[in-house]
């Protein structure tokens, strides 16, 4: 009797084990298969459209401007003068020497010196300076101006949709906040992007890790209250 509860034990734990063993077999198996296709979605994720809005092009055709206008002008190349060219002398026909006559005693002798002939060089060329072009300042971009007013706009993403509501005054964003929120979780990971928009007078945030779908849903939620400002 005995003999049969022990090998009816082993048997069981022996089951057990193998049990055990298939399991994290089968887990080990799909966590593999899936790990590149929650890669992708991920990286999906973190994709988002950039869409243009006067502000958006304005500040960024003044930053072009002021950067023109910093360079300046690229320096013209200097003018190097050509090397003067060597004139060589003419020595003149050899002459062939000859004893000088002897004069009468008591002549006197007239002593003639002779001289070389020097030939100096042209002088150089003078460079003729070409004038540097003075660089037109490009004209500043006009300010981007909103009409003044309250305006709500729906941001979508898969985990969720954000109203956002933009309050104009004075042609600019003065605050921008989101008065709806229905995501799968809560809009607090997020909330500190409402001062980015009125501080960069943009709809262009930060991306919020673990967070980057309600953040594109604010996004998106912004550039359309902002189409409804443009004037």
């Amino acid at each position: 009797m005995k003999k049969r509860q022990n090998s009816s034990g082993r048997i069981g734990s022996g089951l057990v084990s193998l049990g055990t063993a298939v399991v994290v077999t089968i887990y080990a198996t799909g966590f593999a298969r899936t790990r590149s296709a929650a890669a992708r979605i991920d990286s999906a994720d973190r994709s988002r459209v950039t869409i243009p809005l006067p502000a958006v092009a304005a500040v960024r055709s003044r930053e072009t401007g002021e950067a023109a206008r910093s360079a300046g002008p690229d320096p013209s190349p200097s003018v190097r003068p050509k090397a003067a060219s060597k004139v060589k002398s003419n020595p003149g026909p050899k002459r062939t020497a000859t004893s000088p006559p002897q004069a009468a005693p008591g002549a006197e002798r007239l002593t003639v010196p002779t001289q070389a002939a020097i030939v100096e060089p042209p002088p150089p060329a003078t460079p003729t300076a070409t004038p540097t072009p003075t660089p037109t300042p490009a004209s500043a971009p006009a300010a981007p101006s909103y009409k003044d007013g309250t305006f709500s706009g729906w941001g979508t993403s898969r985990h969720g949709d954000i109203e956002a509501t933009v309050i104009i005054k004075d042609g600019r964003v003065a605050s921008a906040v989101i008065s709806q929120c229905y995501t799968r979780y809560p809009c607090s990971r997020v909330e500190h992007l409402q001062g980015q928009v009125v501080e960069r007078q943009s709809p262009e945030v930060d991306y919020v890790s673990r967070a980057t779908d309600s953040a594109n849903a604010f996004y998106y939620a912004v550039v359309a209250a902002l189409k409804l400002a443009s004037r």
